[in-house]
């Protein structure tokens, strides 16, 4: 049954010009509304063919219309959909007929809402939803199929059930101030803690890659000036995005352009050539290399085949590592100077940006170097928000000062008081928990009351 007595009504389809356009409206009126514009009962989950005619009985457009019964809806709630032309004008005016028969304007992410609040979905599914729309590769498309279809929920809940069984175990020696918490049940209980902080602390270990996945790799390109870096680019991206000049220090800004790069989304980054010495101007760009550079996952160091490379600056050379960088060789074309020594052992990747030769080598670098980015959590991939972060950093904070609470043999009351802290972090990436399983796992466990 619904939580709200509102019925919403909003465009499901984005807005423009398109072969057809979905308004949706869901609530407890929707089924009226379908017998008073359509003049029949609606028929679970069929679509019929009807004339869609206003409150004045103004012809708006020949429509096609199916209507969701509670609570087999995307909310949970008697949901209305009708599909119309795709004329913007013909959805705005049947959103405002419906508006004049009751319905209020959804709210943004308010479908999703209600199935939250209706029990279809918990709140990281909610969040997957939203992933799934802005999904910019492959790889980020799994994981938010896999996040809608409820992997980190029943991962976050493997962990909370666990933590409720020693919750139970604790206050049952609370109800009984009698009985002392003997060594072996301490010992035991610190074994479930350390469990728990190992879940804990792999789930949190993919929030790096769940960033990656939302925004992209971000890949700077870096090197000396008149290296190739704005060629490298244009190459990869496949098309004349940057300029090119034989003249050094054209790239004075850094430019940034979203690729695809196999299942991965890359987001490169073309920065101002290393110049030792540098002009005003160059100084200004060289200061946003190293700014991007501080925030990068991946480094292409391009580098000029046919004259020796300078040292790489302090800044930067601190940042990349052979797990970060692959070195770029470009002008394999022109005369080569012979084998460079690299500073540290890079993957390194002989090219041409000019006539493309070595980016098939190059993309296979890039795919294997963001490959490793992925933190195993078995056969599906999850990869957490900030929101799940911070939720599981609270909770790993209070299985940590509960391990310390136990060694020194504090109070039963304050291991308790840290593990319900943790709990409630855990519940909140889900979903609030309800105190109620608590109580019913204390009850068959401990037969208390007996």
């Amino acid at each position: 049954m619904s939580l709200s007595a509102d019925t919403i009504a909003a465009l499901a389809t984005p807005v423009g010009t398109s072969a057809i356009a979905v308004v949706r409206a869901s609530g407890p009126q929707a089924a009226q509304f379908a017998l008073a514009i359509f003049g029949e009962a609606p028929l679970p989950r069929q679509v019929r063919h009807a004339d869609y005619r206003d409150v004045s009985g103004q012809l708006l457009d020949d429509i096609l219309f199916t209507f969701f019964a509670a609570p087999h809806s995307y909310t949970g709630e008697d949901t209305l959909e009708i599909s119309s032309h795709g004329n913007p004008f013909i959805a705005q005016k049947i959103l405002k007929d419906l508006y004049t028969r009751g319905c209020r304007p959804a709210e943004a992410g308010e479908f999703t809402k209600r199935a939250f609040l209706n029990g279809h979905m918990d709140l990281s599914q909610a969040e997957a939803v939203m992933d799934l729309i802005h999904a910019r590769s492959e790889r980020a498309l799994m994981a938010a199929n896999q996040q809608l279809r409820g992997s980190l929920g029943r991962h976050v809940q493997q962990l909370i059930d666990r933590l409720l069984k020693v919750i139970a175990h604790i206050e049952a020696y609370i109800d009984f101030p009698e009985e002392d918490l003997p060594p072996q049940s301490r010992a035991a209980l610190l074994e479930d803690i350390e469990l728990l902080s190992s879940g804990t602390g792999r789930l949190l270990a993919t929030s790096h890659y769940g960033e990656l996945l939302r925004d992209g790799i971000k890949t700077v390109i870096l090197g000396e000036t008149n290296a190739g870096k704005s060629s490298v680019l244009n190459r990869l991206v496949g098309r004349e995005r940057a300029l090119v000049s034989p003249e050094p220090g054209t790239t004075r800004d850094y430019l940034e352009e979203l690729i695809a790069a196999g299942p991965h989304c890359l987001r490169l980054i073309d920065t101002a050539g290393l110049n030792p010495n540098p002009t005003p101007l160059e100084r200004r760009g060289l200061a946003k290399t190293f700014e991007q550079a501080d925030k990068a996952d991946l480094f292409l160091w391009v580098i000029d085949s046919t004259r020796p490379f300078s040292p790489l600056p302090q800044e930067l050379a601190t940042r990349m590592t052979a797990a970060n960088t692959i070195a770029v060789f470009n002008k394999i074309d022109l005369a080569q100077i012979g084998q460079m020594k690299l500073p540290q052992p890079f993957v390194s990747v002989h090219a041409s940006a000019l006539t493309g030769a070595g980016f098939d080598a190059l993309e296979a670098a890039i795919l294997s170097t963001a490959e490793a980015f992925r933190v195993e959590t078995g056969d599906e991939i999850l990869a957490i928000n900030a929101r799940h972060a911070h939720a599981l950093d609270q909770a790993n904070h209070a299985l940590s000062e509960t391990q310390l609470k136990l060694m020194k043999s504090c109070d039963i009351e304050l291991i308790a008081s840290d593990l319900r802290y943790a709990l409630d972090a855990l519940g909140e990436i889900a979903g609030k928990i309800d105190n109620d399983r608590v109580l019913d796992i204390i009850f068959s466990t401990f037969c208390i009351g007996k």
